[in-house]
């Protein structure tokens, strides 16, 4: 019986030796490795720059054209706003443009009459002096013929005015068709930037006002994430200090990336700092941002809001430990 029970219990010891071993590796195992001096961490997610795609007027959604998620260039058609008024307006403005040229035509025509006209009377006037000098023509005939004159000249005038008229008709009636067609052209809304589409906020059919929201696109190419340090670390920070980031996701790939932003003011700041040690508990917004270059080439797993952690270092004269070289997916 003695002997039994000597066996079990160094079984159970060796049991418990076993387990507590294992145990102890696994924490050596996946416990995070202690960061060495000149190097600091922060928590955060990946954020990229959204872009909403708004109507610059209202009108009736006729058609969308892309999905949640679908990947987009620079300048592509992403949605349509019905243009059936504006077309008939267009319509309409054109032929204004038509008959403003052709009141045109007829007012070049009255001008070239209203020479010939003015022409002939002075003609008349100078036969009319000749002959009024030798008696031949009473004075009143003469005065006639002077005030032929007049009246052709003031009739050339007005068929001049008549003619800036139909100028100014021509210009306005034109700039009017253009203010329609450039309307008729933001009725296709584009994206500025290449991208995922995020959102799709609203469907064929609904009316939308001025600045409603279609879409939202994720600039793939600007990417980065917001930590917040404390003073005695933020304050050793200069923009373009180079940064790590290691995704909860992708714990085996180290991304490169860089100090784009901290911030001038503490967050969480009491209105009045007395002491040292209360300064040195105040939190700096600090953001680190992804290449762009890095971000277009891995385009396809790119995606916001994963978890990770941000590393920086305090100084250029730190070197960053083997866990934080640049590992990259292929």
């Amino acid at each position: 019986m003695t002997q039994r029970f000597t066996v079990q219990w160094k079984t159970t010891v060796i049991a418990l030796i076993i387990v507590t071993a294992a145990i102890g590796f696994l924490l050596k195992l996946f416990q995070t490795p202690e960061l060495p001096p000149g190097i600091a961490s922060g928590n955060g997610r990946i954020e990229a720059v959204e872009v909403d795609i708004t109507t610059k007027f209202g009108g009736r959604l006729a058609s969308v054209l892309v999905n949640e998620g679908d990947s987009v260039d620079l300048n592509q058609a992403l949605a349509q706003i019905d243009t059936k008024e504006l077309d008939a307006q267009l319509r309409r403005a054109e032929a204004e443009v038509r008959r403003a040229r052709q009141e045109k035509n007829s007012a070049v025509a009255v001008i070239a009459q209203r020479k010939s006209e003015l022409s002939l009377a002075k003609k008349d006037l100078e036969r009319s002096k000749g002959l009024y000098e030798h008696d031949s023509i009473s004075l009143e005939q003469l005065q006639r013929d002077e005030t032929a004159v007049t009246t052709a000249e003031a009739a050339l005038a007005v068929a001049h005015a008549q003619f800036s008229n139909t100028e100014a008709a021509i210009e306005a009636a034109v700039a009017n068709t253009e203010l329609l067609k450039v309307q008729i052209e933001d009725s296709i809304l584009k994206t500025p930037i290449s991208g995922r589409v995020l959102y799709r906020l609203a469907e064929p059919g609904e009316v939308l006002p001025t600045g409603g929201k279609v879409l939202t696109v994720l600039d793939l190419t600007d990417a980065s994430m917001t930590i917040f340090l404390p003073t005695l670390q933020a304050g050793r920070l200069r923009i373009g200090d180079e940064a790590r980031i290691v995704l909860d996701a992708m714990p085996e790939y180290t991304i490169p990336a860089k100090v784009s932003f901290v911030s001038p003011e503490a967050q969480f700041t009491p209105k009045e700092v007395e002491t040292r040690t209360e300064r040195e508990k105040l939190m700096f917004r600090v953001k680190v941002r992804i290449d762009p270059a890095l971000l277009a080439k891995h385009s396809a797993i790119m995606k916001t809001g994963v978890p990770g952690v941000a590393y920086v270092r305090l100084g250029t004269d730190v070197a960053w430990p083997e866990s934080l070289q640049v590992r990259l997916p292929p």
